[in-house]
C-alpha cells in the first residue's frame, strides 16, 4: 500500500471543485508587483497545466490587453474570463478583448453600498447590477459570474434579493467574496460570516445555478475558508468554484493559495484530476516569483525552498532513516526537493551523512566530533545562516577529510 493510501484520501466529496485562479487579476494587484504580457501568458499556460479550469484576467491597460490576446491565442483548456465592474463600458472593453465570459463585481454589504452610493436606494442599486448582467448575458451572449463584494458582512435579506435578481438577469454563478477575511469556517457560525451557512443558504433560498468562494487572508484563514466552502457544498451543490491566487498574492494579506487548495483536494479528498500535475507546483511558483518580483518566503508551504529543509539533529536523524518521520509526502510530489543543511542545530547524523556525500568516505567518530566542534565555534561567533557547501568543505580539509 502506498503513502497516499495509508495516510490520505480518508474523505470524499460529493461536489466538483473547480479552481478559478485570479493570480493575473487579484494577485497582481498586490502593491509592488507587475508582470509583462509574455510572462502573463506563460503563467496562464502553467496554470492550465496544473489543472486550473478558469483563469481570471485584467484587461484595461494596454499591456493587459496584449496579455489577454496572447493567452487567448494559446487555446488553453482553461476558460478565460475578464473582470468588470457593473458598468457597460467595462463589459464592452471585455468584449473588445475577445472574452466570452466575465465576472461582474458589485458590493452587497451596506458598509460598501452606503459609502459608495449614499443617495441610491436598494432597488436602484439592484437595477444597476441587473442592467449590467442583462447587457452582458442577454445582449451579448456572455457567460456571467457575479461577484458579491463583502458578502460576509452583507445583510442576508438584501443579498438574497441581489442573488435572485442577477440569476433572473442571466448570471450563472454567484461569488461569495470574503473581502476582508472575516469569514468563519465553523459550520455553527451564522450568517453573514459563516461560510458553510452561506453556501447552504444560497442553495436553499436562491435561483442561482452555481456558486464560488473568494477568500481573503486578513485573519490567515483564506485556505481554511475555501476548503470549508467546498466541504459545505458537498452533497448540496453539483460543483463549486474556488477563486484563488498562486502563492496567495493579492491586496493586503492576499488570498487563498492555489497550490494549497489543489494539494488539499488531491491528498485529503482524492480529487483525481490533479494526478500527475502537482509536480509542476514548484516550477510555477518560481516562475511567478521571477516574473513579478515577489519573493517567496523560504518556509512557504509546498513550494518554499525550505519546505523540505532539515537542519536540527532530531529532524535530520529521523529523515535520514525514514523521510516519513518529518515529511508528510515526498518533495518530488510537488516538484520540490529535500535539503539537508549544516548549521547551529546540526547533529552527528547529518554531519556524518554530509561527509559521506561529499567525500565518499565514512568518517570515524572522532572525525565527526572534530567537524562538529568547528561548526559549534562558528556559531558561537554569532553566525546565523546555514553553512555553504564550500565552507563545509573547508572544515573537512582542516580535519583531514578532503
Amino acid at each position: 500500500m502506498n503513502l497516499k493510501e495509508l495516510y490520505f484520501n480518508r474523505l470524499s466529496l460529493k461536489t466538483e471543485p473547480i479552481i478559478d485562479d485570479t493570480t493575473l487579476r487579484d494577485g497582481v494587484q498586490m502593491p509592488g508587483l507587475a508582470v509583462s504580457p509574455e510572462d502573463a501568458a506563460e503563467i496562464a499556460r502553467l496554470l492550465d497545466k496544473i489543472g486550473v479550469e478558469r483563469i481570471e484576467l485584467h484587461h484595461y491597460q494596454e499591456s493587459d490587453k496584449k496579455a489577454a490576446k496572447m493567452i487567448h491565442d494559446l487555446n488553453l483548456s482553461a476558460r478565460i474570463a475578464g473582470w468588470c465592474r457593473a458598468v457597460k463600458e467595462d463589459i464592452d472593453d471585455a468584449i473588445s478583448c475577445g472574452f466570452e465570459e466575465v465576472g461582474i463585481s458589485h458590493p452587497v454589504s451596506y458598509i460598501h453600498l452606503r459609502a459608495k452610493w449614499p443617495d441610491k436606494t436598494d432597488e436602484e442599486l439592484l437595477e444597476r447590477v441587473v442592467d449590467a448582467v442583462e447587457y452582458a448575458a442577454r445582449d451579448h451572449g456572455l457567460r456571467v459570474f457575479v461577484h458579491g463584494e463583502d458578502s460576509t458582512r452583507a445583510d442576508w435579506e438584501f443579498e438574497k434579493k441581489f442573488i435572485n435578481a442577477v440569476a433572473d438577469a442571466g448570471a450563472e454563478c454567484y461569488r461569495i467574496c470574503d473581502t476582508v477575511g472575516i469569514g468563519l469556517s465553523d459550520p455553527a457560525a451564522p450568517l453573514p460570516n459563516g461560510i458553510p451557512a452561506k453556501v447552504k443558504a444560497i442553495k436553499a433560498e436562491t435561483k442561482i445555478e452555481s456558486i464560488e468562494i473568494h477568500a481573503h487572508d486578513d485573519f490567515g484563514n483564506a485556505v481554511e475558508n475555501t476548503m470549508a466552502a467546498i466541504r459545505a457544498a458537498s452533497g448540496v451543490w453539483d460543483k463549486i468554484y474556488a477563486s484563488t491566487t498562486f502563492l496567495g498574492i493579492g491586496e493586503r494579506a492576499g488570498n487563498a493559495e492555489t497550490e494549497k487548495v489543489i494539494l488539499n483536494l488531491y491528498m485529503h479528498y482524492g480529487v483525481k484530476k490533479y494526478e500527475g500535475k502537482t509536480p509542476l507546483l514548484k516550477k510555477l511558483a518560481d516562475f511567478i516569483s521571477k516574473a513579478t518580483g515577489y519573493k517567496i518566503p523560504p518556509n512557504k508551504a509546498i513550494v518554499g525552498d525550505y519546505a523540505f529543509a532539515h537542519e536540527s539533529g532530531i529532524h535530520t536523524h529521523g529523515v535520514l532513516r525514514n523521510p516519513l518521520t518529518y515529511e508528510p509526502y515526498p518533495p518530488e510530489l510537488v516538484g520540490n526537493k529535500r535539503r539537508l543543511t549544516i548549521g547551529k542545530h546540526s547533529g552527528r547524523a547529518i554531519v556524518k551523512h554530509k561527509i559521506q556525500e561529499l567525500t565518499g568516505r565514512t568518517p570515524s567518530e572522532e572525525q565527526v566530533l572534530a567537524v562538529l566542534s568547528k561548526i559549534k565555534k562558528i556559531y558561537e561567533g554569532g553566525r546565523k545562516a546555514s553553512l555553504r557547501e564550500e565552507e563545509f568543505r573547508r572544515i573537512l580539509s582542516e580535519v583531514g577529510l578532503s
